[in-house]
């Protein structure tokens, strides 16, 4: 099929849309409320276009290519249009930008500025609207928002829809339900094009821990974020920035850079360990064991399924078992007080914020992670403060909380938790034919990929394991409705794991998610160590833990039924 754009020539498929051809051709049609994992809704109007032979002016979101179509993209009649659309956009979105984290991408501004765009044509029809603010991850600030219903869309995908269209016309408004209980995924945070919904912003208190000289500001960066903060600049997606990670990070003023690939690691050992307890002793164990490392999941089950608390794995996740290690083992090595000590952690996560500070984690009385930042509040730092990160020398993370296995790197991707842990496991039941880095217990295919279900059975030296993952919780009662026919869930919230979180760099597709996911199993493969129980100084750590008896205090942790997030 042939269409003209701009008078341009273009060939492409029967049932796409001008605006995916455009796109796929370099050509710019501005749009807000479009996102390829939603259904087309045609909000904003702000990809209008002029078809030639049809009346009126077409969103391009929505309009189907035929054969001999004629589009254009900036004719009068659709500059004039589109610019009053972006006028009244500005008139229901109050402008914040020096504290906004797309300031430096703001794609409003930025139509703006390309435009010539009056911000203040119309008076800010919302300015008296309230925000709704969700424990301390994830908030909805009613002043910004352009009623895209973007958000709505993504917490239906996930099978929550704990938000809701209050009162109509002029009035309507978006909310959360008081009947349901947010999860606090903030796949409604990373679908928002104009920053009304996002994570709760804890930069501030980051920054003057930083400059506070009686503190040790200690810094821990998951998976996922070495493979997704280069987009934020310009870097290709998907591409594996570790070392200019860590530059950015101490540039930023951390005093010590270390990598919660290690805590996954310790993680692996303790989750593998419980898993083979269980199988072993079906009769007086509870099974399925679901994994825990995904705090969104953790919230789905106690608000949600109390009932399956008990199939939780006891184990911590890899940023607490970390903040953990930090505050203990590697206080008492440095002789620096836990008191001290400020762990921050950035994560892709907005979950991971309440999860910080879970009265269930705490140490002594003490949170092991002090603040969590996402991966895009990391970015508004980055840009802040003038770091050229694409141009930074790679830079090495601090020892001994720092060195990883390959089996750590892929915990950022759906099926990653599991295959870690299988890898282990394997090893744990028998130690003396653990497999080769070619053998056949090293990758277990069956468990990556995007599908929202990927099923494995695996032998553990002799006990067949029933394995299966959840990628994206919208998938979880097509499980739940099984139990008996499974040993070992892996849950994770978000769509492709860690590397579709909520707290990643904007935008994330299924297409970017491929990206970054097939770059964790690339830095997997190019690690010489690649599973968990080979990585020395997590063995030396666990044998202290032990030693001081500290080991169930450090690594496990219980959850219990709640109505309403506890901090």
């Amino acid at each position: 099929m042939q269409i003209k754009i701009n008078n341009k020539k273009i060939i492409c498929e029967k049932g796409d849309t001008v605006l995916n051809v455009a796109q796929k051709n370099g050509i710019d049609i501005p749009n807000l409320c479009y996102h390829p994992d939603f259904c087309v809704k045609a909000n904003c109007r702000v990809c209008v276009v002029e078809v030639k032979g049809k009346k009126g002016l077409q969103t391009s979101c929505s309009t189907l290519v035929e054969e001999g179509m004629e589009v254009f993209t900036n004719s009068e009649i659709v500059e004039k249009t589109r610019n009053m659309n972006l006028e009244l956009i500005f008139a229901e979105h109050v402008e914040k930008c020096a504290t906004c984290t797309y300031r430096f991408e703001c794609k409003l501004l930025e139509y703006a500025n390309r435009y010539k765009i009056l911000l203040t044509s119309f008076r800010d029809r919302k300015r008296k609207r309230e925000t709704e603010k969700q424990a301390n991850a994830i908030e909805l600030d009613k002043t910004q928002c352009i009623d895209c219903r973007n958000c709505i869309d993504a917490c239906a995908m996930q099978g929550i829809n704990c938000l809701e269209v209050k009162n109509k016309g002029k009035d309507q408004e978006i909310s959360f339900k008081k009947s349901k209980t947010c999860i606090l995924c903030g796949q409604c945070t990373v679908h928002c094009p104009v920053d009304s919904m996002a994570e709760q912003m804890h930069i501030d208190k980051v920054e003057k821990n930083i400059k506070d000289k009686s503190k040790i500001v200690v810094v821990q960066s998951a998976p996922s974020i070495r493979v997704s903060i280069g987009e934020s600049f310009g870097l290709k997606y998907g591409e594996i920035a570790t070392g200019k990670l860590v530059a950015a990070l101490r540039k930023l003023g951390f005093n010590y850079v270390f990598d919660v690939n290690f805590g996954a690691d310790v993680t692996t050992m303790v989750e593998a360990k419980e898993l083979l307890e269980r199988v072993k002793d079906i009769k007086n164990s509870t099974l399925p064991m679901f994994t825990s490392c995904c705090p969104a999941w953790v919230n789905y089950v106690e608000h949600y399924r109390p009932d399956l608390i008990p199939n939780l794995t006891t184990s911590r996740s890899p940023q607490i078992h970390n903040g953990g290690i930090i505050k203990t083992y590697w206080a008492e090595k440095m002789k620096i007080s836990p008191k001290d000590i400020i762990v921050v952690s950035i994560m892709p996560c907005t979950a991971k914020k309440y999860e910080g500070i879970r009265r269930e984690l705490k140490v002594h009385g003490a949170s092991p992670v002090d603040y969590v930042l996402t991966t895009r509040e990391l970015a508004y730092m980055i840009k802040k403060n003038d770091i050229d990160f694409k141009n930074l020398k790679d830079e090495e993370v601090d020892d001994p909380i720092g060195q990883h296995s390959g089996a750590a790197a892929i915990y950022g991707a759906s099926g990653g938790v599991m295959e870690s842990a299988l890898r282990t496991a394997q090893y744990f039941a028998d130690k003396k034919n653990d497999a080769s880095l070619s053998g056949k217990r090293l990758e277990y295919k069956a468990v990556r990929g995007m599908e929202g279900i990927k099923k494995a059975v695996v032998d553990v030296a002799g006990i067949k394991v029933r394995a299966v993952v959840v990628n994206g919780i919208g998938n979880i009662n097509k499980v739940l409705d099984n139990l008996e026919d499974y040993d070992y869930i892996e849950v994770m919230s978000c769509p492709g794991g860690c590397i579709g979180g909520g707290g990643q760099p904007i935008p994330t597709t299924n297409e970017i998610r491929k990206k970054r996911m097939a770059a964790l199993y690339d830095i997997d493969k190019s690690k010489k160590i690649r599973k968990a129980h080979n990585n020395k100084e997590v063995n030396e750590i666990l044998k202290w833990l032990d030693k001081k008896g500290l080991s169930h205090t450090i690594l496990h942790t219980h959850y219990k039924f709640k109505k309403n997030y506890d901090f």
